[in-house]
C-alpha cells in the first residue's frame, strides 16, 4: 500500500495484475460495436431517409444500442471495482471518483467541441454523479432501481406508440414527445451537409458550441443509461466477473434468456425501422418500445457468451487483441473520432454524405484492424493508453509512470 507523508493510505491506478481480463475483452468488443453504429453518424447528416435498407436492418438488429448498453454496463461495473479497491485499502473513495468524473466530463466536452458532436463521455460523467448516490444499495435494491429507471423510456415509447395510433395525448405529454423525438427539419439537415462537407474547422466548432447546452440537458436516454449503469454496479457488487467459475449457471441463464428476448425484440425494431422509419409511424414506435428491453437483453447475451468463451485457453488467446483495445478504450474511442472525421469532414477527404452503409461497414472493419495491432504495440511499451494516462494524471494531480520497464 502506498502512503502519504501523513501515513494516510491512497488509492492509485489499477495495476496490470489487478485487471479483470473479461472486462478488458468486453470493452474491446464494445469499442468495435460502437464504431459500427457511429460510422453512419460520422458519414452523413442525421435525419436523412434510409437507403440500403438491408444494411441498416443488419446494423439495427445486431448493433444499434447494444454496444452503447455494454459500454454503460461496464461503466457501472467499473464503479463497483474501484469502490471495492478503495474499501479494501481503507481510503476515501468519493473525492477521488468525483475528480475522475470531472476530468472525464472535460475530456468529453473537448471531444464534442473539437471533433464530433456524438460524444458520450460527458453524458457518462454527468450520469456518473447520479450513479454514486446508489453505490451502497444492496444488490436487490440495485436491481429494483434499475427497473425504475428502465420504466421511464418504456413509459415514453409507450406514449409515443399510443400517440402514433390515436394521435391524441394531453398537451404536456405531447410537448414531452415533441421535445424528445422532433426530427431535424430539412433546413438543419442541409446546414449539416454543407457545414461538414465544405465548411471550415472553425465554423464546425462554432456550430457544435451552439449545440452543446442542449446536449447537456437530461433526457429519456439518460434514464436508460442509468438503468444499465446500475446493472453493471449490481454485477460488480456480486463479483460475477471476478469469479466466473462460481457463476457459470447464472451466466448460462443470462445467455439463454438474453438471446430469446433479444431476437424477438430486436427483430421488431429492425423490421419496424425498415418498414416505416418515420418517427411518427406505428411500426417505428413499436420497434423502439421493444428495443428498450431488447437492446440490454441482446447485450447481456453477447457479454455472457464472450465471458464463457474466455474461460477457454484457446479463446483467451484469440481475444487478446480485443483485450488490448479494451485496456485503452478511451484512447481508441477518441481515435475513432479522429480517423472518421478526417475521412468524412471537409478538412480531410470530404466524403461526408457520399458513403453507403455497406461501405461504412467495410470502413469500420478497416479502422478496427488498425486499432487492434496498434493497441497491442502500444501496451508492450506503455502502461496506459495516452488519454488514459492523461485522465489518471489529472485525477491524481500528478504525472503517472507511463513506460514499462524494459518495454520494446
Amino acid at each position: 500500500m502506498t502512503t502519504t507523508a501523513l501515513s494516510q493510505p491512497v488509492i492509485g491506478p489499477v495495476l496490470r495484475q489487478e485487471r479483470i481480463a473479461a472486462v478488458d475483452i468486453l470493452r474491446g468488443v464494445a469499442i468495435l460495436g460502437i464504431l459500427i453504429v457511429n460510422m453512419g453518424l460520422f458519414s452523413s447528416p442525421a435525419g436523412l431517409p434510409a437507403h440500403q435498407v438491408w444494411a441498416n436492418a443488419v446494423i439495427s438488429f445486431f448493433a444499434q444500442e447494444k454496444f452503447k448498453a455494454l459500454f454503460s454496463f461496464l461503466f457501472g461495473l467499473g464503479l463497483a471495482v474501484q469502490m471495492m479497491r478503495a474499501d479494501a485499502r481503507g481510503v476515501r473513495f468519493l473525492p477521488l471518483y468525483a475528480r475522475r468524473l470531472g476530468v472525464l466530463f472535460l475530456i468529453g466536452v473537448a471531444h464534442f467541441l473539437l471533433l464530433w458532436d456524438g460524444d458520450i463521455l460527458h453524458d457518462y460523467a454527468e450520469n456518473g454523479f447520479v450513479l454514486v448516490l446508489f453505490r451502497r444499495l444492496s444488490p436487490k435494491a440495485l436491481l429494483v432501481s434499475a427497473g425504475v429507471f428502465l420504466a421511464v423510456p418504456l413509459l415514453f415509447f409507450g406514449l409515443t406508440t399510443y400517440y402514433s395510433i390515436t394521435h391524441r395525448v394531453s398537451p404536456p405529454l405531447l410537448s414531452w414527445i415533441a421535445y424528445e423525438t422532433e426530427p431535424d427539419d430539412q433546413q438543419t439537415i442541409e446546414q449539416d451537409r454543407r457545414m461538414y462537407s465544405s465548411g471550415t474547422y472553425g465554423e464546425m466548432i462554432t456550430l457544435r458550441a451552439r449545440e452543446l447546452p442542449g446536449d447537456l440537458t437530461p433526457d429519456t436516454d439518460d434514464a436508460h443509461v442509468l438503468a444499465l449503469f446500475l446493472l453493471g454496479l449490481y454485477a460488480g457488487r456480486r463479483r460475477i466477473l471476478h469469479d466466473v467459475p462460481a457463476h457459470l449457471p447464472l451466466l448460462r441463464r443470462v445467455q439463454r434468456w438474453g438471446l430469446a428476448i433479444g431476437i424477438a425484440g430486436n427483430a421488431a425494431f429492425a423490421v419496424g425501422g425498415a418498414f416505416d422509419p418515420a418517427p411518427t409511424s406505428v411500426a417505428q414506435n413499436v420497434g423502439r418500445l421493444c428495443l428498450v428491453v431488447a437492446a440490454p437483453a441482446m447485450m447481456l447475451f453477447y457479454a455472457a457468451t464472450i465471458v464463457l468463451l474466455a474461460q477457454r485457453e484457446a479463446w483467451r488467446w484469440r481475444f487478446a487483441p480485443l483485450a488490448a483495445v479494451g485496456r485503452m478504450a478511451l484512447s481508441n474511442y477518441l481515435l475513432q473520432s479522429l480517423i472518421c472525421t478526417t475521412i468524412f469532414y471537409s478538412y480531410g477527404l470530404a466524403l461526408f454524405g457520399k458513403v453507403s452503409p455497406s461501405l461504412g461497414l467495410l470502413l469500420t472493419v478497416a479502422v478496427f484492424l488498425i486499432q487492434m495491432p496498434l493497441s497491442v504495440w502500444w501496451l508492450r511499451r506503455f502502461q496506459f493508453g495516452p488519454i488514459e494516462w492523461l485522465w489518471r494524471s489529472l485525477t491524481y494531480w500528478q504525472p503517472q509512470p507511463m513506460r514499462i520497464a524494459g518495454g520494446q
